[in-house]
């Protein structure tokens, strides 16, 4: 018991620990793995570790291969959850990058990896190239982290992203071949057996994932399950497609939960939101457990085996030699400058798969007296934890130094998807400006995406949003729901990470009828609330521009809108085409002159005050 309830708390505060010094939380985890697993037998007076998570006949946690079992559940809800977030649209431009990342970057980091640690560390082929599938893979719980607090542009982040996630059940199936070579033998009987297996492992994981992914949509969207029930039914699901698609093809699940969760990602879901909240919270209890009792169960002598320079030769070439070159083979031919492949070659942590697949695949053969088997899970783990130390303390700088940090965060979150909101941000991406817009209204959402807008369906209350790297590239802020109470949360919730260069928000009913008690983050004006806004675009659903003069021209131009209920200012429009909001303090504005536009909404102006109007874009 006292076990149990011991790798939650520490797996809990590893998480926290991790979220204040914005690292992964897979460092402090291990870490403390190590320190209560194999350290521990170097301090206690019995010379036993604090966590024993097998059974050894006097202590552990799992009996036999309980601890395995346990750990493919886990990554396959962790798989499932990663799935979900894997929409279509991210991917639009680029989609071949990544799936060549995923196959000739693959075949690179295998047959490299294996060659390397042949000669390195003088193994077997067979050990070598089953070390070199599991480094194939890297992960979502450790690119999302380090990602998170780098400011890089959409396309960049996307390929990590998607990469992280699909490459999972293929270095899982890579370690699957391998693993039946070492057991059935080499030549033709191997021969049949990999095609056989290779070709199951596909047929059942796509067919499994994609026919249960339709089959629990129809019965969410036809009401068969009921609320209180929706994510606990989900997750028997989710384990239910693992095993049965394990049953007809070894290790086929990983693949068959990961298509499910890509389907049923890209649906029109109702509950979606909720049903990845919940997976979300489960991932990072999961995560923590995960990781503290495979590295617990690492032991001492594993350690010694790999503690010499060898070691960090095959981490340099892997790091070094092996990651670039499959990443500049893979964008051979892209969109992608060379400062973004570098910085993608230069991010490669390796996370849980890893770690849970050669904790399996090692012991088993060792078990069966493999020679050189004793190596698989130390080497594994030193690359997971390795990569993942590196990169979380370097990339942030590396960044900076190739060129592809974002140094002005240009892009524009709007909170809230009204009509006044979708044509703001209609006229904000019609003038090049990158617009995200959030709602927790579906409806809303869709009509975004049927202008054209880049629209998520999201609760500011959950953290979701701060995780959601495709964001990396906003700096400013603009809160327009209705809600008031809403709008000052988001601005003092959001304001660090999306409002680093502005964060305004729509004034409420109180503060427009008290001029001195005028927010400083207040929007376009002190006069206009949600409700005018409204009803200014029920009437005039159009926004304008016009030429201004001087300063003078401006600010009687506002004076203008301040005594009309239907002309709002928005934005300031300078010769570059370079937009800045306006505020309830419009007057801050100074050296306006010729080639400057004022951008407003609703009604035109009268042709004697401003002549010159334009139509919307």
């Amino acid at each position: 018991m006292l076990e149990l309830a011991g790798i939650i708390i520490l797996g809990i505060i590893a998480q926290w620990v991790a979220w204040r010094l914005k690292l992964p939380a897979i460092l402090p985890l291990i870490l403390i793995g190590l320190l209560v697993g194999p350290i521990a037998t170097l301090y206690t007076e019995d010379g036993q570790k604090l966590i024993e998570p097998i059974w050894n006949g006097e202590k552990g946690l799992f009996p036999g291969e309980g601890l395995y079992y346990f750990v493919s559940l886990a990554i396959s809800i962790i798989l499932f959850e990663g799935g979900l977030t894997l929409k279509r649209s991210e991917i639009s431009n680029v989609g071949p990058v990544i799936t060549k990342l995923i196959t000739v970057g693959t075949m690179v980091t295998f047959f490299g990896a294996g060659m390397a640690a042949h000669f390195i560390f003088d193994l077997s082929w067979q050990i070598s190239f089953l070390f070199a599938a599991l480094v194939i893979v890297t992960g979502p719980t450790v690119i999302t982290p380090i990602l998170r607090n780098i400011p890089l542009k959409k396309d960049v982040s996307a390929v990590l992203k998607w990469e992280g996630i699909l490459i999972d059940p293929i270095g899982a199936l890579v370690a699957v071949l391998v693993f039946e070579f070492i057991s059935v033998g080499e030549g033709q009987a191997y021969t049949k057996t990999a095609l056989i297996e290779f070709g199951k492992i596909l047929l059942f994981g796509t067919t499994f994932g994609f026919t249960f992914a339709h089959a629990l949509a129809f019965a969410i969207k036809r009401n068969f399950i009921p609320h209180y029930l929706l994510n606990v039914v989900s997750l028997s699901v989710v384990l239910l497609v693992y095993v049965e698609s394990d049953v007809f093809a070894h290790e086929s699940g990983l693949l068959a939960v990961v298509v499910m969760g890509m389907v049923m990602g890209n649906m029109n879901l109702p509950n979606l939101k909720e049903l990845l909240y919940f997976k979300e919270s489960l991932s990072v209890l999961l995560i923590s457990i995960l990781f503290i009792l495979l590295a617990a169960n690492i032991n001492i002598t594993d350690m010694e085996l790999i503690y010499n320079w060898n070691t960090a030769i095959l981490f340099l070439v892997i790091v070094f030699l092996i990651r670039p070159l499959g990443v500049f083979l893979s964008t051979r031919g892209s969109g992608l400058k060379l400062n973004e492949k570098l910085f993608i070659g230069w991010v490669g942590p390796r996370g849980i798969v890893a770690a849970g697949i050669a904790s399996l695949f090692g012991s088993k053969l060792m078990a069966k007296g493999e020679p050189g088997a004793e190596y698989i899970t130390p080497l594994v783990f030193m690359i997971v934890l390795g990569t993942v130390l590196l990169n979380a303390t370097t990339a942030r700088l590396f960044a900076k130094w190739v060129g592809v940090f974002l140094k002005q965060s240009e892009g524009i979150l709007v909170i809230g998807a009204s009509r006044v909101s979708r044509l703001i941000a209609t006229y904000l991406k019609n003038n090049n400006r990158h617009v995200v817009v959030i709602d927790n209204n579906e409806t809303n959402i869709d009509k975004c995406k049927k202008m054209g807008l880049e629209g998520i369906v999201a609760n500011i209350y959950s953290d979701a949003l701060t995780d959601n790297i495709e964001l990396n590239d906003v700096g400013y802020l603009m809160a327009l729901t209705g809600n008031s109470e809403i709008n000052k949360y988001a601005i003092n919730k959001f304001q660090k990470q999306f409002g680093e260069n502005g964060s305004f928000r729509l004034v409420d009913s109180d503060e427009m009828n008290d001029p001195e008690n005028n927010p400083k983050e207040g929007l376009f004006s002190h006069t206009d609330d949600f409700i005018k806004l409204t009803e200014a675009v029920r009437k005039f659903p159009a926004i304008h521009e016009v030429d201004l003069n001087d300063q003078e021209h401006y600010e009687g131009l506002i004076e203008i809108t301040k005594a009309d209920d239907y002309i709002i200012p928005i934005f300031l429009k300078a010769p570059d085409g370079k937009l800045q909001i306006i505020t309830s303090y419009s007057k801050e504005f100074t050296d306006i002159g010729e080639g400057y536009k004022l951008v407003y909404l609703g009604k035109r102006f009268e042709s004697a005050e401003a002549p010159k109007a334009l139509e919307e874009g």
